[in-house]
């Protein structure tokens, strides 16, 4: 009886959230009530109540905190990073998708930044790529580039464009084995082309120059795109 209770029920929990969501009565960082008042509330058993808990958790509304209790929250990247992760493991898609959709969307977030980009921001890019002309560690410039991207995205003004990019990059490093180091690495000047080409996105940012930013950036694709198809046998799926 219970457990048909709860597959019935606990639908009605995760309404009720969401309801007290789009009134204001609950907004991001605040505490749910307590299992129990919540059961009280709908008429629910407290296992109703658990079990929809638990799906607002994966979802990303909620976040669990060791004597703070459950928490509205905004994670929605974590639900993507899963979807997208169950995606790959069952074959639906591969790394060829998840580039392509990568491109996209960084190729409509520079043009966004060259409008949105704060000073600070522009600031913080020429730094990313001073430090990557000079690094030699390829583990350490693995990470100036996601940051250098990162900070693309977060310049875009974009959070749907930037939470996705964030778990397009989650995925691609949980499933495929060092291919950020692979490219960074990679020979025939592969480094050395991406350098000048970040070196090119980070300064028509700077000049407002969304022609060229997108121009920059559909050039970066291309020298991973060469990379994939060069290495395409060499992928480690982990």
């Amino acid at each position: 009886m219970e457990q048909k209770d709860t597959g019935k029920t606990y639908e009605m929990v995760i309404r009720y959230i969401k309801e007290q969501i789009l009134c204001g009565n609950l907004k991001q960082g605040e505490k749910l009530p307590p299992e129990r008042e919540l059961a009280e509330i709908l008429g629910v058993s407290r296992n109703s109540v658990r079990e929809a808990l638990r799906t607002l958790d994966v979802m990303g509304m909620l976040t669990s905190t060791q004597g703070a209790g459950n928490l509205i929250a905004c994670n929605f990247e974590k639900s993507l990073v899963e979807s997208m992760s169950m995606m790959f493991l069952m074959r639906k898609t591969d790394y060829a998708q998840l580039s392509e959709l990568r491109r996209a969307l960084e190729e409509q977030a520079v043009m966004l930044a060259a409008d949105r980009i704060s000073e600070e921001q522009i600031f913080q890019l020429q730094g990313i790529v001073a430090e990557l002309a000079q690094c030699r560690d390829e583990n350490k410039n693995v990470i100036l580039d996601k940051k250098l991207h990162y900070t693309i995205g977060q310049a875009s003004g974009n959070q749907l464009i930037l939470a996705i990019l964030q778990a397009l990059s989650d995925v691609m490093d949980s499933f495929i084995s060092d291919l950020r180091k692979d490219i960074m690495a990679s020979s025939a000047g592969g480094r050395d082309r991406l350098q000048k080409i970040h070196e090119r996105i980070v300064e028509c940012l700077k000049n407002r120059d969304k022609t060229g930013a997108y121009e920059a950036m559909a050039s970066h694709f291309v020298i991973i795109d060469e990379n994939l198809t060069a290495s395409a046998d060499c992928l480690k799926i982990t």
